[in-house]
């Protein structure tokens, strides 16, 4: 989405098979928008470069020009800012994937007979264990939230709150839609990667707000809207999409932690799905149903967070949920 005031970049056009490619994950894998759009940046990224420095196609490209590729884009990261390392493997291990996944799949069309990337290792990536969030601080960012009391400070306090008792990813949270929630608000019905469905509980906090916000809900819907935007729980009068933008609640939360002294880089949507996990872990909540509210299709996902958690909440959650010590189970 261009910025107010500047035109919209025209989009790069790409070899048709990457289309197909991207195709084949939504159709055949039930890859989410997101998902889609992300692997396309990462296939535009080396097809442009590739077009730029050889004047080849992504589906010409040889084992070498990936690996210089690759060895440039880590450059790259590192000459943009400081202390970069495990960005720039974390980025260069992603576009390697999504170009083994792109190349595999040329392979199966018979499009390619040799998969170009099959001799490229991936950078060895050390454990990066989720940024999270206090208790007392994640309490500091739902009062300051609702400290001035309008319209924004409802649903702002209504977002953190539902977050944070559900641990939905963004992308769920703010395209919910209004059928997600029961008559008596104590579940949500949330449809997750790969079409999975999951019933997720609310808390009592959590109910009260969401009962809260509806009741100004319309402010934030266009008087003339024709029901793109009323069919949204949390619907937006500006964004393309009828709801909430990802990108502008992530903002919206900047702005909270600045208010609230809290290093602004240490709040996201994100961190406060990891802050969920890992207080209800540390409380004594078992491993499997953290998994299942989380959306997780394996439980060894939902195993890191027992890494950051003190002995003694590593070893209450070990105790109660079997499966943390195998790492079995889906």
């Amino acid at each position: 989405m261009a910025r107010p005031g500047r035109p919209a970049m025209p989009k790069p056009k790409l070899h048709p098979l990457v289309d197909s490619f991207l195709d084949m994950l939504t159709t055949e894998r039930g890859a989410a928008m997101n998902t889609r759009q992300a692997y396309w940046r990462d296939l535009a990224d080396f097809s442009l470069q590739l077009r730029e420095k050889a004047s080849k196609e992504i589906v010409d490209a040889s084992p070498e020009e990936i690996k210089g590729y690759l060895e440039d884009l880590g450059i790259r990261i590192h000459v943009k800012g400081q202390n970069k390392s495990q960005i720039a493997t974390r980025t260069v291990a992603r576009r390697l994937s999504a170009l083994r996944q792109f190349y595999r799949y040329l392979v199966s069309e018979s499009i390619r007979k040799d998969d170009p990337t099959s001799a490229i290792e991936s950078p060895k990536q050390g454990r990066t264990l989720p940024k999270t969030l206090s208790e007392l601080e994640v309490s500091t960012l739902i009062k300051v939230a609702g400290d001035t009391g309008g319209a924004d400070s409802v649903r702002l306090v209504c977002l953190l709150e539902m977050l944070y008792a559900t641990g939905l990813r963004v992308s769920e949270l703010v395209g919910l839609p209004m059928s997600s929630i029961g008559e008596d608000m104590q579940f949500l019905m949330v449809a997750g990667k790969g079409g999975r469905e999951r019933m997720v509980p609310l808390s009592e906090p959590a109910q009260r707000s969401v009962k809260k916000y509806l009741e100004i809900r319309q402010q934030f819907i266009n008087p003339e809207d024709k029901g793109s935007q009323g069919q949204w729980l949390f619907p937006s009068r500006t964004s393309e999409s009828g709801h909430l933008t990802r990108q502008r609640f992530a903002q919206l939360l900047k702005d909270l932690a600045d208010n609230a002294g809290i290093d602004a880089d240490r709040v996201s949507p994100h961190i406060l799905r990891h802050a969920f996990a890992t207080h209800l872990l540390s409380n004594g909540a078992d491993l499997r149903s953290v998994q299942k509210m989380l959306g997780h299709a394996d439980i060894a996902t939902t195993q890191i967070y027992t890494h950051i958690l003190g002995d003694k909440a590593k070893k209450t959650v070990e105790e109660k949920h079997p499966l943390a010590k195998t790492g079995t189970g889906v």
